[in-house]
């Protein structure tokens, strides 16, 4: 616990690079095809498309959240303009609320066991 205190209390963040790096990696894949779903998309043609629009992100290198709406639609007319905050970063995250999950909620939770276990000991 003190050789993690003392790393823990000079840790750094690069919230942009970090911002950066999830949004090349697609990490909000998942959402687009959920959010095809949602709008009535049957999952394996969700999948497909948002897999199609991934690989066309990949050869432009353009991420998912910077694409126009136009660009969706010509994939899937069931893109509306809220496609924009399904796809966010902070909502992909955010909407992740299971026990380990990154969402506040989730975090919360881990964080307030962990002090009570700590406490304990």
């Amino acid at each position: 616990v003190r050789l993690f205190s003392g790393m823990l209390s000079t840790l750094k963040f690069n919230r942009a690079r970090m911002e950066e790096s999830a949004r090349k990696g697609f990490a909000n894949a998942t959402d687009a095809a959920d959010y095809l779903v949602r709008k009535g998309v049957p999952f394996r043609d969700a999948h497909g498309i948002v897999g199609r629009l991934v690989l066309h992100g990949i050869r432009e290198g353009k991420p998912l959240d910077r694409f126009t709406l136009a660009e969706f639609k010509a994939a899937s007319p069931a893109f509306e303009e809220d496609v924009y905050q399904a796809i966010s970063l902070k909502t992909c995250v955010e909407k992740r609320s299971t026990a380990g999950a990154p969402g506040r909620a989730a975090m919360d939770r881990e964080i307030a066991e962990a002090e009570e276990y700590l406490k304990s000991e």
